[in-house]
C-alpha cells in the first residue's frame, strides 16, 4: 500500500467535527476571541525559549499565522514569508529556483532557521529547505529580528525565523489540491496536501499525519528555451505524535522524508547531458526530532531533554555544453543533543524572574563530490554550546540578561554572544522595547557554495580562503507596540528601529587561476566591515471577524565600511552598497468576509529599487552592477465554504496572483546567460483554482 493510500484511510477514519465554530449571538462574544487576531496574548518561544505571551517578551517576535499562507495560496515555507517586516525572500538562480530568505537588509547566511527550535538546516538545506517545507504541516512561523546567537548560535545576526509544526489538537481531517497556471500559458503547478489529526478522549495521546505531492513545470518566460522557473516533483510524508505518561511529563516524535527532483536549463526532458545548460537535483531527506519535556509538581522547574537528526542525500548536476563530467552527489548529516533547564523565582533580588540554562552539542558532516572534475570535500564541523539567561518580569517591566559560549570546531578559542533587553509596558496594550545583542558567523561551507552556478557558459564555484575569520556583529534596536480596541475595531501599530555593525564581513573575489578543473573560482574572504540600519512599521486592523487588514514598510541603509571588489574586471568600480537589497519594502494582507459563505483576500509586496550583478555574458559584455526597478506584486483570492453533513464542509477558491504582471523583462537568454541575473517577483501573472475538504 502507497503512502498516499495510508494517508487517505486515515483521513477517512478520523471521526467528524464541525467545520468551523457556529458564529454567537453579538451579546456572548468573548473578548479574548476579539483579540486574538491582533496576536496580543499569543504564546512565543523564540524570544526566550520558553513559553511566554507576546506581549510579555523582552524580545520583539512577530508571528505569521498559518492563515497567511491560505491568503496567498502557499504550497511551501518560501510562499509565506514576505508578509513579514523586514523579511523578503528572493529567487537567487534562473535554472534551478535557489531561494533564500532576508532579514534587515542581510541576505539569507545572516539567518538562522529552525525547524520547533532546534537548529537542523544545514548549509545544503539552505539552497533549496525553504521550497522543501510544505506549508500545511505549518502552525506557525515566529520571526525576531536581530542578533540571536545568545540564544541560538551561528548565523542567528539579521535575525531568526523558528518553524512551528502541527501538533494534533482534535480529531479532524482535510484534503486539497490546488492547480496554479503558471504565466497562464499552459505550464502548470499541481499541488496535493493531505492532514489528519487523531487524539485520545483522555487527552494523552495524539497524532497528526501530513502529506503533499507536488509536480510544477518548467516555465520559459521569454521564449528562449532556457527556464525561468525550473521544473520540480516533490512528495513529502510526515508525522508528529505525544504521549503523556503521567500528568506532568510529555513525549514528542517528529518524522517526516522527502524526496524532489528538480530541474532547469533547456531540454528538460533529456538527460542533463545532452542540454546546453542544465542544473539538475534529486533530494532525499529524512529528518527526525525526539523530545521529552517534565515538569516540576509545582511547576517552578521545567526540564527539557532532545535529539534531533536530519539525513540529505543529493545527486546534482551543474554543467553547460552537453559536459558528461558535471555530475555529482553530495551527503549531509546534521545531529543535535540539548538539555534545557527552566526554573520560576517568586522573587529574585528585586522581582519575580525566570531562569533558563541548557546545553548543546551539533555535528554536522558533508562529503560534497563531482567525479568527472576530481572534486571530494569533506567538512566536519562540531559545536559544544552552553547558554544561560534570567528574566526579570512583571506585567509592567521587563529585564532579560543572558549569554551563550559556542566552542566551534572551525574557530580557534571560544566565541561568547550577550544580550541584554528591557521591556516596558506603563499599560496593558502598550510595550515598550529596547535591546542589544550580538551573533556571529563561522566560517564554514553555505548553502551558495552547494550551488554551482553558470555564469557565460562556464561553472564558478566558491572557495574558503585559508585564513577566513568568523563574522561577528552588535545590535541595537528599539520598538514601540501598542494596541487598541474601540468598539468592534481593533489596531496595532508597531515601530521599530534596528542598526546592526558588522566585522570581518565575507566578501567574494574572483581568483586570476581556474581550478584543476578548469572552473571559475570565487574565492570567500574576509572583506570589511559593514553597517546595516532602518526603520520598520506595521499595521494591523480587524472588525469583529469580517475584515483584517495587516502590512509593513521597512526603509533601511545597508552599506560596506570600505567599497568592495566585486569583479576582476579592473575596469568595474567597487561599491559600498549590499547587493540585492532594497532600501524600500513592503506588504499588504487582507481579508474581507462580507458573507459568510464567502472570502475575499488581498496580498500584495513592494520590493525598492536595488543593485544587482551582472556578469559578463550574453546579456552583458562586461560585468555590471544594474539598479533594478521597483516591482508591485499584487493578488486576489475568493473563497467559497459550502457546508454539507453539519460535520464538514468544501472550499472552493480562485485566484489570480500578480495581477499586474510586474516581472524582470530584461532576463538574459541562451546558454551563455548569467543564472544569477535575477530579481523581482518569483512568478509572473499567474491563476490558480482549489479545492479543499474539511472533516
Amino acid at each position: 500500500m502507497t503512502a498516499k493510500n495510508i494517508l487517505l484511510l486515515l483521513a477517512l477514519s478520523v471521526p467528524a467535527v464541525p467545520c468551523r465554530a457556529e458564529e454567537h449571538p453579538q451579546d456572548s462574544i468573548d473578548i479574548e476571541l476579539d483579540e486574538d487576531p491582533m496576536m496580543l496574548d499569543q504564546v512565543v518561544v523564540t524570544g526566550t525559549k520558553s513559553e511566554l505571551k507576546r506581549r510579555f517578551s523582552s524580545t520583539l517576535v512577530n508571528v505569521v499565522p498559518a492563515r497567511t499562507f491560505d491568503i496567498v495560496s502557499a504550497a511551501s515555507l518560501a510562499d509565506g514569508l514576505n508578509f513579514q517586516p523586514g523579511v523578503r525572500v528572493e529567487n537567487n538562480c534562473q535554472n534551478c529556483g535557489f531561494t533564500q530568505v532576508r532579514i534587515n537588509g542581510l541576505d539569507g547566511h545572516y539567518s538562522q532557521i529552525l525547524m520547533n527550535s532546534r537548529p537542523m538546516f544545514s548549509a545544503l538545506a539552505g539552497v533549496y529547505g525553504l521550497e522543501q517545507i510544505p506549508a500545511n504541516m505549518i502552525d506557525r512561523i515566529e520571526v525576531m529580528r536581530g542578533g540571536g546567537s545568545a540564544l541560538f548560535g551561528s548565523s542567528a545576526i539579521g535575525g531568526t525565523i523558528n518553524i512551528i509544526t502541527k501538533d494534533p489538537s482534535d480529531n479532524s481531517a482535510a484534503v486539497s489540491h490546488t492547480l496554479t497556471s503558471i504565466g497562464i500559458t499552459g505550464a502548470l503547478d499541481n499541488n496535493t496536501t493531505l492532514n489528519a489529526s487523531v487524539v485520545h478522549p483522555s487527552g494523552r495521546l495524539g497524532l497528526f499525519v501530513y502529506g503533499q505531492n507536488r509536480t510544477r513545470d518548467g516555465y520559459d518566460h521569454d521564449g528562449d528555451g532556457y527556464t525561468e522557473i525550473a521544473r520540480l516533483e516533490g512528495q513529502t510524508l510526515g508525522l508528529r505524535g505525544f504521549a503523556k505518561p503521567t500528568e506532568l511529563s510529555r513525549l514528542t516524535l517528529e518524522y517526516h522524508a522527502t524526496n524532489e527532483f528538480r530541474r532547469g536549463g533547456d531540454n528538460i526532458e533529456l538527460p542533463p547531458h545532452e542540454a546546453m545548460v542544465a542544473e539538475e537535483t534529486r533530494h532525499s531527506i529524512n529528518a527526525v526530532d525526539l523530545g521529552y519535556n517534565l515538569t516540576s509538581p509545582t511547576a517552578s522547574d521545567r526540564l527539557s531533554a532532545y535529539a534531533a537528526m536530519q539525513h540529505i542525500a543529493r545527486r546534482s548536476y551543474y554543467g553547460s555544453e552537453k559536459d558528461p563530467d558535471a555530475y555529482g552527489r553530495t551527503t549531509d548529516f546534521t545531529g543535535l543533543l540539548g538539555a534545557q533547564w527552566t526554573h520560576s523565582f517568586d522573587r529574585l533580588w528585586f522581582m519575580p524572574a525566570e531562569l533558563v540554562a541548557g546545553a548543546e552539542f551539533n555535528y554536522n558532516y558533508l562529503h560534497d563530490v563531482t567525479v568527472g572534475y576530481d572534486h571530494d570535500s569533506r567538512q566536519h564541523v562540531r559545536i559544544f554550546s552552553a547558554y544561560a539567561q534570567n528574566e526579570w518580569r512583571t506585567d509592567r517591566w521587563g529585564f532579560l540578561a543572558g549569554a551563550r559560549v559556542d566552542k566551534h570546531s572551525m574557530v580557534s578559542g571560544a566565541i561568547v554572544s550577550p544580550r541584554f533587553n528591557i521591556r516596558y509596558n506603563p499599560m496593558r496594550t502598550l510595550n515598550f522595547r529596547l535591546s542589544f545583542s550580538t551573533g556571529f558567523r563561522s566560517p564554514q561551507a553555505y548553502d551558495e557554495d552547494f550551488h554551482v552556478a553558470v555564469v557565460g557558459g562556464d561553472r564558478v564555484v566558491t572557495v574558503l580562503a585559508s585564513d577566513l575569520r568568523h563574522e561577528s556583529s552588535r545590535s541595537v534596536s528599539a520598538s514601540v507596540d501598542w494596541y487598541s480596541h474601540i468598539g468592534d475595531v481593533q489596531t496595532n501599530v508597531l515601530f521599530e528601529g534596528f542598526y546592526t555593525d558588522l566585522s570581518h564581513v565575507f566578501a567574494l573575489r574572483e581568483l586570476p587561476e581556474p581550478d584543476t578543473a578548469g572552473n571559475a573560482v570565487l574565492e570567500r574572504y574576509n572583506g570589511s566591515g559593514a553597517r546595516v540600519g532602518g526603520l520598520n512599521l506595521e499595521l494591523k486592523a480587524s472588525y469583529m471577524n469580517k475584515m483584517m487588514v495587516q502590512g509593513g514598510l521597512t526603509w533601511q541603509r545597508s552599506r560596506y565600511k570600505e567599497p568592495e571588489h566585486w569583479s576582476d574586471n579592473p575596469d568595474v568600480a567597487p561599491t559600498r552598497r549590499m547587493f540585492r537589497t532594497p532600501d524600500l519594502y513592503g506588504y499588504l494582507t487582507a481579508t474581507w468576509t462580507p458573507l459568510r459563505p464567502l472570502t475575499v483576500a488581498l496580498s500584495a509586496t513592494y520590493t525598492g529599487s536595488m543593485p544587482v550583478q551582472h556578469l559578463q555574458g550574453s546579456g552583458t559584455p562586461v560585468d555590471m552592477l544594474v539598479d533594478t526597478p521597483s516591482f508591485f506584486d499584487a493578488g486576489l483570492k475568493l473563497t467559497y465554504e459550502v457546508r454539507f453533513l453539519r460535520t464538514a464542509c468544501v472550499d472552493l477558491s480562485v485566484g489570480i496572483a500578480n495581477i499586474f504582471n510586474a516581472y524582470q523583462r530584461d532576463f538574459d537568454r541562451g546558454y551563455l546567460r548569467d543564472s544569477g541575473y535575477i530579481y523581482g517577483p518569483m512568478m509572473p501573472r499567474s491563476l490558480n483554482a482549489s479545492v479543499a475538504i474539511h472533516i
